[in-house]
């Protein structure tokens, strides 16, 4: 963290006013993302976009703190220009009216549904405004695609500080930086594992936090885990051991000797990983083990209690999800940088594998409900497979019987060509095909 962070936005916000944010979604993460700014000096929420119901969008700026007479719900892009100069929050239910507004200087998609985020994102770029994505469901799908668009536009594309692949980026990068090797990286999961979990079954838990139970059930039948793992993955290089990891019961004391290679007692195959581990002791954090170069650091970090070596975790105990997002938005004004980006190419995907049996003409609802579940793999494995990404899976037809467990293809299903999310992704894929023939030759 940069130590003159605070007082940058103090500065910005004493010379040209504090950064304005434009956020879309005003769910679980949405409406933290509001309390969080309402808290903050140097950045203020200027427009609120929703796709229906802007009472969610009121009553979650009234929680804030906002008074009734700072909120206007508007249909057009100057009258939410004129909302946002009058020191109020505009609220609206029109994305391009909101992309186009000429006040709003970064955009935040607090949605989680990729299909939303590919327009969200789309139309934030086009317009010129930094896009953070707080949806990882849409930069794993499309996140090269977009970052090479924001590159175009000169603007910043970026993945959100709070949420764990972040998180552990920095570890990463910490690590690298020193010049250790870095064995293994991820995240403890915060949840109870049930593969088979459905939103009928987790109405109560779901009530009880707040939470919408297919997004809690995301969570739980680990799609979250594989998802945020892969967009991990596709930011460091760092590759799944093996398909859908290891994920070991290991806690935070014993995570640098089972998170090792097999010729050290461990459960990896190479290094250079991503995993997590539903151990005691890692959740709510994110970890990196790594493994010094040279018998004197190794001999310090013993020393230092790091840990017994020749292994070492470093371990971040939190990650603040949407309570960080706001410094990300605030970095990428400010300095011109980002969180976190995708590679130009992938090394990881998030396949679909069924959780029923799945017959010819279902077509298939979201990700964390009743069909579908996310499955980490190496990109190449699953590119060669023609595995269905988890992002295009919604809207998706089946076209041949699917038993429970098998991973949907696009052998097996169908997807919605009408979905902007589809279109890119099979651009996408076209380039990442001739640019490995092109390796190949």
């Amino acid at each position: 963290m940069n130590p003159s962070f605070a007082a940058d936005l103090t500065e910005r916000a004493r010379q040209k006013g504090p950064i304005t944010v434009g956020l879309v979604g005003a769910g679980q993460m949405g409406t933290d993302l509001i309390v969080q700014i309402a808290l903050m000096q140097g950045l203020r929420i200027g427009a609120i976009c929703v796709r229906s119901r802007p009472q969610n969008a009121i009553a979650a700026a009234l929680s804030a703190g906002h008074r009734p007479d700072e909120l206007v719900e508007v249909s057009n892009t100057s009258a939410i220009d004129r909302a946002i100069e009058a020191g109020r929050i505009a609220i609206t239910t029109d994305l391009a009216a909101f992309a186009a507004a000429g006040r709003i200087e970064v955009v935040i998609d607090a949605t989680g549904h990729p299909e939303t985020g590919a327009h969200v994102a789309l139309a934030a770029i086009r317009n010129g405004k930094h896009m953070v994505m707080l949806n990882v469901e849409a930069d794993i799908t499309i996140g090269r695609y977009l970052k090479a668009e924001a590159e175009k536009a000169g603007v910043i594309y970026t993945g959100a500080a709070g949420d764990e692949p972040a998180a552990a980026v920095e570890l990463v990068a910490f690590a690298r930086a020193l010049g250790m090797t870095v064995v293994a990286a991820g995240k403890g999961k915060n949840n109870a594992v049930d593969f088979d979990a459905v939103p009928d079954d987790y109405v109560a838990e779901a009530e009880a936090r707040d939470m919408n139970p297919r997004m809690l059930v995301e969570f739980v039948d680990g799609s979250k885990t594989m998802v945020e793992m892969v967009a991990l993955a596709n930011a460091t290089g760092l590759v799944p051991d093996k398909p859908g990891m290891h994920g070991p019961r290991a806690s935070r004391d014993e995570l640098a000797e089972v998170l090792c290679p097999a010729s050290h007692g461990g459960v990896l195959s190479r290094r250079g990983v991503v995993d997590y581990t539903i151990g005691k002791g890692v959740a709510p954090g994110v970890f990196c083990i790594v493994e010094p170069n040279h018998p004197r650091v190794l001999e310090r970090m013993t020393d230092l209690h790091v840990g017994k070596g020749p292994f070492f975790t470093l371990h971040r105990p939190y990650h603040l999800t949407s309570l960080e997002t706001p410094l990300t938005a605030a970095r990428a004004v400010l300095y011109g940088t980002a969180d976190m980006q995708p590679l130009d190419h992938p090394v990881a995907e998030a396949a679909a594998r069924a959780k029923r049996d799945l017959e010819p003409g279902t077509v298939l609802g979201r990700i964390g409900e009743y069909d579908y579940r996310g499955w980490s793999m190496r990109w190449a494995e699953a590119s060669k497979a023609r595995l269905l990404p988890i992002g295009l899976a919604e809207r998706a037809r089946v076209t041949r019987p699917i038993r429970k467990g098998d991973l949907l293809s696009h052998d097996n299903c169908a997807v919605d060509d009408s979905l902007t999310i589809v279109k890119l992704r099979r651009d996408l894929d076209e380039a990442d095909q001739r640019f490995l023939d092109a390796d190949a030759a």
